[in-house]
């Protein structure tokens, strides 16, 4: 082994022991266990270096109240659902649940075979709110020679698709506040 391999090897787990480190919690504390089944935990809220919400973020935020980001989303959780939910008839080509994007693939309708949708979906905010979303809606028809030909979409179809998964979102939220 070189001189440099030693010395970024050395530096390497340094580095992880210092991690390691830092991910102690200290006094450990184990469950108590009943017939099996944990019951408590005796622990109060866990404290690490990096805050009681970890690396990802606070999970005391007030954006949490409104279902952003709440079980590893980087997201609302609210337009994530709506989303998934509202373009669940087309087939998915990307989801991203850290970086709110959603892309489909494209379909077409069984109908129209001559023509072809795709969308994506990005979510702005882990907020609900109506500016925390966007759609880019793109279409294609198919000429004489079987080529696929761009068509320009109005706005319109945009802010349609938009507003469903808005409606859906509120739908969601109205769901789980009544709980």
């Amino acid at each position: 082994m070189s001189k440099l391999s030693k010395k970024l090897l050395s530096v390497g787990v340094l580095g992880i022991a210092i991690i390691l480190a830092g991910c102690s919690g200290g006094d450990a504390v184990f469950p108590e266990k009943v017939d099996g089944v944990v019951t408590d935990t005796g622990a109060g809220p866990r404290q690490t270096i990096f805050g009681s919400g970890g690396i990802l973020g606070g999970d005391d935020d007030k954006s949490l109240q409104d279902g952003g980001g709440g079980g590893g989303l980087g997201v609302n959780a609210y337009l994530w659902r709506a989303s998934l939910d509202t373009l669940a008839f087309m087939p998915l080509s990307s989801a991203d649940p850290f970086g709110g994007v959603i892309i489909t693939d494209w379909y077409t309708p069984p109908d129209s075979p001559g023509e072809r949708f795709k969308l994506t979906v990005y979510i702005l905010d882990r907020r609900l709110r109506a500016d925390g979303i966007r759609v880019s809606a793109f279409k294609q028809n198919q000429d004489t020679s079987n080529q696929w030909i761009p068509v320009e979409l109005t706005p319109k179809i945009t802010t349609d698709i938009e507003n469903a998964i808005l409606t859906r979102a509120r739908e969601l939220r109205v769901a789980r506040e009544g709980q």
